[in-house]
């Protein structure tokens, strides 16, 4: 299983990130668990400045806008 967090105020762009990844997820069989974060001491702690960020299994792969499709399915791949 993938683990993701989605680190962002709640936003509308950290709410499609995190709907298009668990959409592909289930689109292509792949079990994934997507965490929202909204906690801002959290999101910096990661280096994260601009959002939405996205942590995969802890790693930051993402910042700053929605990713593409092509994006969450290699994450998902990978």
């Amino acid at each position: 299983m993938k683990t993701f967090q989605v680190l962002g105020p709640g936003c509308r762009n950290c709410v499609t990130t995190a709907q298009r990844i668990e959409e592909r997820a289930q689109a292509l069989g792949i079990e994934a668990r997507v965490e929202k974060v909204t906690d801002m001491a959290t999101i910096l702690g990661f280096g994260v400045i601009s959002t939405p960020g996205v942590v995969l299994e802890g790693k930051v792969v993402h910042a700053g806008g929605v990713p593409s499709v092509a994006q969450v399915e290699q994450w998902l791949k990978s």
